[in-house]
């Protein structure tokens, strides 16, 4: 890897970074990707999959509405993976439920409704809470594998194993040292989720400073049942039920800053078990389900950071929280487009 020239080398190989490489290779440019696991190995593995805007999003913002551009994305995003690939991704637009059990949480609904209402986050009552139809899923390991063919077919160089000791930028160049040798491109992308703001970055007056970046590990269970057997996303408070087209399905979540501590807490899974049981109370009867985890990229003020790093030409690209899968579309074309036009 030693004095390798690509045009951009974009560090990180989750679905963001994997996103916005295929985007940059699809226009021409000659892309390196490294990874310091393997592609698709991180928190785009652990992810569940929910596209689910009207239960992640309560106030207008300006990233309220770029994760439903997002959103609006998707389905072509995924068709035109398939159609490149032949490879066949889990994605359905099968709405979602939140469920209401007290007075107060359907108060809280209806007025989150009225809110969501004013930005195009359509919601419909029903029985027992609200329908918000346009919520989806998608197998978030179907679209790495997909985009790690696409890449490979486009000639991105994919480099594993692979950890990045520092990066170098000034206007017009950026050196990114690793631990197999130096890679210099004309521009990079920063988009190692968690890991990001731990990666020193350099200009000609010395160290820039970026924005913070930390984990925030969350589990997940997943059981065995017959696919069909569980309709649209079921939500109620932080616990979800989700199924995917082969009946795999998952329940969480837990949220909890205790660092990149990979280790299983009993406790905490035997909690998503019994608050899925409520949800979903057929799950009570399931087969022991499996449990895993993975670190959501945090930043301080839990919003995504991207863009260009001043003028010069980094691009940073992290910080997606709960919603990189959802935002990965929409992250990818503003990060490719810009690097275009310049």
């Amino acid at each position: 890897m030693v004095d390798s020239k690509p045009d951009v080398v974009i560090i990180g190989g989750g679905i963001i970074g994997g996103s916005i490489a295929w985007r940059l290779a699809q226009a021409g440019a000659a892309v390196t990707l490294v990874d310091a696991g393997t592609f698709g190995g991180e928190a785009s593995w652990a992810g569940a999959g929910m596209l689910a805007p009207g239960g992640e999003i309560a106030v207008r913002s300006r990233w309220a509405e770029f994760a439903l551009e997002s959103l609006a994305l998707y389905p072509a995003f995924v068709e035109e993976l398939e159609s490149e690939t032949g490879l066949r991704i889990d994605y359905r637009r099968c709405g979602a439920v939140e469920i209401a059990r007290t007075e107060a949480e359907w108060q809280d609904l209806l007025a989150r409704r009225a809110v969501q209402s004013d930005f195009g986050i359509r919601a419909e009552v029903t029985g027992d809470g609200l329908f918000y139809p346009d919520d989806a899923l998608v197998d978030p390991r179907d679209v790495t594998r997909a985009l790690r063919c696409a890449c490979d077919g486009l000639g991105v160089r994919i480099c594993e194993q692979t950890r990045v000791l520092g990066v170098a930028v000034t206007g017009e160049r950026v050196d990114v040292e690793t631990g197999g040798g130096m890679l210099r491109g004309s521009a990079a992308v920063l988009a190692a989720g968690a890991w990001s703001g731990a990666i020193p970055v350099s200009g000609v007056g010395g160290r820039i400073e970026i924005p913070v970046s930390f984990p925030v590990r969350g589990h997940l269970l997943g059981y065995a049942l017959e696919p069909g057997s569980v309709g649209p996303i079921l939500r109620h408070g932080h616990t979800y039920v989700m199924q995917r087209s082969s009946g795999f399905t998952i329940a969480g979540t837990s949220s909890e800053q205790v660092g990149f501590n990979r280790e299983l807490d009993a406790q905490i899974v035997a909690e998503i078990a019994a608050r899925a049981g409520e949800l979903l109370p057929r799950l009570r009867l399931a087969p022991e389900p499996t449990a895993w985890l993975g670190f959501r990229p945090s930043t301080e003020g839990f919003e995504p950071v991207i863009g260009r790093l001043g003028d010069t030409c980094l691009w940073l690209a992290y910080g997606h929280y709960r919603n990189g899968i959802l935002l990965a579309p929409a992250t990818a074309r503003r990060v490719a487009g810009e690097m275009r036009d310049r």
